[in-house]
């Protein structure tokens, strides 16, 4: 056999070849790596030479930046879709099926819309990295976990943007046992084995929703969250979608040093208060841990008065400013 029977096919034949087919769709070729593997993929079986689109990606790619040869010599094996519809219903969570009514979902299109607007709106330019987003507490028992949880549905319901869901809650493992996700590989094992992204992300049936669980124990969580790697790996799934947001259920401030480590890795903080019981002294003993120039907001858990028992009140206590 020649070596131009050997040869792999350049992007152009390949071009040429989606546009006999009819796909003029030309984001499949904005991903090189994509190109080059479908051309691998072309040449071993014979079959469709189109490249993978980019939500198809991660089955065969690596988030985290592997050479395009590696990923083409070892497809990443991604997780199965995680069912959550069930149990989110089950616990009266913000999805069709829940109890519900509809003021539930105001309070978090009004949490959510600030939140939004510093990460592509018209705040978007004071805020850097705007689209990560810490959810942190005093102390533990405020609702942190069940406004992330919330918060993560209510901002997936967007046309525009999709979602991210993040445990960084390592000891307590909050929004993994809530959503049974506690058993799966996670952002620990990413770390530490230096797993790729695409084999730990989990897709669910809530469009646009997608989890990165803990994953497994460690007993240097503060150590694991301040190194070099954690800044990479938040980097890596930080910009590598325009229209992403990333949530963070974060542990209490109070109860450990790693919720200040992660307030250096992200762009805003949603500050849970559970009202009329966290005493003042706790909350402003935590704000005093969150940099002051800070896109950082406060979420009053089962407030009463403003929007009625069990609701929620949103506001800003600072936020950055241009000089």
């Amino acid at each position: 056999m020649s070596n131009k029977d050997n040869a792999q096919p350049t992007i152009a034949e390949l071009m040429a070849a989606d546009l006999e087919q009819g796909q003029e769709d030309a984001a499949l070729f904005r991903n090189p790596e994509l190109v080059r593997t479908a051309a691998k993929k072309a040449a071993e079986t014979g079959g469709d030479a189109r490249p993978f689109r980019e939500d198809e990606a991660e089955a065969t790619s690596s988030e985290s930046g592997a050479s395009p040869d590696a990923v083409a010599a070892a497809p990443v094996k991604t997780p199965p879709p995680v069912s959550l519809l069930p149990r989110l219903r089950e616990q009266n969570m913000l999805v069709d099926g829940s109890d519900l009514g509809a003021e539930y979902y105001d309070q978090y299109r009004r949490i959510k819309r600030p939140l939004l607007s510093n990460a592509f709106g018209k705040t978007a330019s004071l805020v850097e990295h705007g689209n990560r987003i810490l959810v942190t507490s005093s102390i533990p028992g405020e609702g942190k976990t069940h406004t992330s949880i919330n918060l993560a549905l209510s901002m997936a319901q967007e046309r525009d943007h999709t979602v991210l869901l993040v445990d960084v809650d390592l000891t307590r493992y909050g929004t993994s046992r809530q959503l049974g996700t506690h058993k799966q590989k996670g952002i620990v094992d990413v770390i530490e084995d230096d797993l790729d992204l695409a084999e730990v992300i989990l897709k669910t049936d809530i469009p646009r929703l997608s989890l990165l669980p803990a994953g497994r124990q460690h007993p240097f969580v503060t150590e694991l969250l301040a190194s070099h790697r954690m800044a990479e790996l938040v980097n890596e799934i930080g910009q590598r979608y325009d229209d992403r947001v990333i949530l963070f259920d974060g542990p209490p401030i109070l109860s450990t040093p790693q919720t200040q480590i992660l307030t250096e890795l992200v762009g805003q903080v949603v500050f849970v208060v559970e009202a009329a019981k966290t005493p003042q002294h706790v909350v402003d003993d935590a704000l005093d841990l969150i940099p002051e120039d800070m896109a950082a907001g406060i979420v009053l858990n089962k407030s009463e008065g403003k929007i009625g028992r069990g609701g929620y009140y949103y506001g800003y206590y600072g936020s950055p400013e241009k000089e």
